[in-house]
């Protein structure tokens, strides 16, 4: 089969596209032909060499996928042959990645596709949606009527938690960089957009949540917690994603005071129950049309270092040149 792979973690010129044998799926596993894959963060970061845990080599690079299923291995029940499905979680916990023509994932990572939901919206809301639901529901419990801060409303997880905040009957106020951004992020629902270039952040909180907002949800690397605690209500909710490096200060007194809490999040220390969970829910929003996939590219596989290179470049060069998720199709 064709895949993206590497040999040695380092930069995007590592990724080698070839040959790698089919893997024949295993106990409780089944094979899928992948049709769509979709690009994280996460990705370029243990293609680098983020010493997360050891990799096998060659290591096929990928979170996510959606496609067909092609075979169940022993003890597989979930699904069938010809069952289409999306997942995440691949290509962590030392497990092989999605960038191929073929994957054998454990059942329990995978989840059915709606009739009405092609694969590359799935693989494109995968990683990135599991984590926006897991953020709101399971750490933030945000509530019908609550108000939300979200920075950046049209990134790949920022535009999930804008659609989801809105399909829980929250009130959403996020940034963006600029005008044509800010317009994405009022398609996505967003009740309010502030471009962080040209307008007052604070005046715009202020006006939108005079007694503070009940959750921030913060995508930077380096959070400013005095601004962002300045920001919150009464038992206000801080959820982090992002920053594995970042040691800002911490204004303690004012978020003791405040009842404050703060939630860290990554996605892949959810059990496959947590998953699932979230997967029932994006299924059937996506279905109903509350919640759309942000596709900005679309390339073929072969070309996995390229993605790699554009995701790099907005993710940690803020070059601004993506504006929603990455997408290979096989």
């Amino acid at each position: 089969m064709k895949a993206a792979y590497i040999e040695q973690a380092g930069p995007p010129e590592n990724i080698q596209f070839g040959e790698l044998p089919t893997p024949e799926p295993q106990a409780g596993q089944v094979l899928v032909r992948v049709n769509a894959v979709s690009v994280n963060p996460v990705d370029t970061y243990i293609r680098g060499g983020a010493n997360y845990w050891p990799l096998p080599s060659p290591f096929i690079i990928g979170c996510d996928l959606a496609g067909v299923v092609e075979k169940a291995g022993p003890g597989a029940t979930r699904f069938k042959p010809g069952d289409r499905v999306w997942g995440t979680n691949q290509g962590l916990m030392g497990r092989q990645g999605t960038f191929a023509e073929f994957c054998a994932v454990d059942e329990h990572w995978l989840y059915a596709t709606p009739d009405n939901v092609d694969d590359q919206t799935a693989a494109a809301c995968a990683l990135v949606g599991v984590t926006a639901h897991l953020g709101l529901v399971r750490e933030a419990r945000l509530q019908a009527g609550e108000s939300i801060f979200v920075h950046g409303g049209t990134g790949g997880v920022g535009s999930m938690v804008v659609q989801m905040a809105k399909a829980l009957g929250a009130r959403v106020l996020t940034t963006a960089g600029s005008d044509k951004k800010a317009a994405i992020a009022k398609e996505l629902g967003a009740d309010q957009v502030v471009n962080y270039k040209t307008q007052d952040v604070e005046a715009a909180v202020k006006s939108f949540a005079p007694d503070g907002v009940n959750v921030f949800w913060e995508t930077l690397r380096e959070p400013n917690f005095d601004q962002i605690v300045g920001y919150l209500a009464e038992r206000g909710r801080i959820v982090l994603m992002a920053g594995r490096d970042a040691r800002p200060p911490f204004p303690v007194g004012p978020f003791y005071v405040k009842e404050c809490s703060l939630h860290g999040l990554v996605m892949f220390k959810a059990s496959p129950d947590e998953l699932r969970a979230c997967a029932d829910d994006m299924n059937r929003w996506v279905s109903e049309g509350k919640l759309k996939s942000q596709i900005g590219q679309v390339l073929p596989l072969s070309e996995a270092a390229e993605a790699h290179r554009l995701q790099e470049a907005n993710t940690l060069h803020k070059a601004g040149t993506l504006a929603g998720k990455i997408v290979l199709t096989n």
